[in-house]
């Protein structure tokens, strides 16, 4: 299975909201680092498969309904997976829907995801939850 492969797992699995689908993708020493200024305290740097998943995807999933759909792919030599796209989705209290572009770059080791590095427009999340 290709790099690209195995993170479009990644975006079927949070687009289905399943969180066993999405740790088993991941690699044990996964890393993420995500964008400042995330709500719900979901921005910066994270170690670990579940603390990821509490910390990050498990807070935004509790204040938004929300996923990311990938528009474009790229593959380096390296094996850098870099997918462009957008969040879609509401803010749970407010009811109000919102849209954020995002650029992720994916590191895939040993079969499975093991780095993460997003950018997205952290004010277009935060305007979705002021009613």
């Amino acid at each position: 299975m290709t790099a690209s492969e195995i993170v479009r797992g990644f975006y079927t699995a949070t687009q289905a909201a399943d969180g066993a689908a999405i740790l088993a993708l991941l690699h044990p020493e996964f890393e993420a680092h995500t964008a400042p200024g995330l709500p719900c305290g979901a921005g910066g740097a994270f170690r670990g498969p579940e603390e990821t998943l509490v910390r990050v995807w498990g807070a935004v999933f509790t204040e938004f309904d929300t996923a990311p759909y990938a528009e474009t792919w790229h593959e380096t030599g390296d094996g850098l997976v870099v997918v462009t796209g957008r969040y879609r989705g509401r803010a749970r209290a407010t009811g109000r829907s919102y849209e954020a572009e995002f650029a992720h770059l994916w590191r895939v080791t040993e079969g499975r995801i093991s780095w993460l590095h997003q950018y997205t427009d952290t004010a277009r999340w935060r305007d979705a939850l002021v009613p």
